[in-house]
């Protein structure tokens, strides 16, 4: 199973970047979430996506991020909208493959920076 994030960045305040997991040796039938780390603090949740596409966010992205699946192409995306300097923080995608909140494979992250 390899998961590899990529399309992170630096943008200014208000600004938008959106984030890509290819994802290869498992199916679409897992269920898959995105995470952040800043320096200092705990992962956090950001985004799960259930296994029907249903999705839920993080209070403090909600409304401004967008987590969705291709899985005809294998890519988990997440949209980040009207970013702020607090979502600063290396961004990892993650699947679950019993949809029981236990997370066994992660990317290595791609950094996003927001000034």
């Amino acid at each position: 199973v390899q998961l590899v994030e990529s399309g992170g960045g630096s943008v200014e305040a208000g600004g938008s970047l959106k984030l890509s997991c290819q994802m290869s040796g498992l199916t679409t039938r897992y269920c898959f979430g995105w995470f952040r780390q800043a320096p200092g603090k705990e992962r956090e949740g950001v985004a799960a996506v259930a296994l029907d596409g249903a999705t839920t966010y993080s209070d403090s992205v909600k409304g401004r991020f967008t987590a969705s699946k291709n899985n005809a192409e294998m890519t988990l995306y997440l949209q980040m909208n009207n970013m702020k300097p607090e979502d600063t923080a290396k961004y990892y995608c993650a699947a679950d493959r019993l949809c029981n909140g236990i997370f066994g494979y992660w990317g290595q992250g791609t950094q996003v920076t927001v000034s």
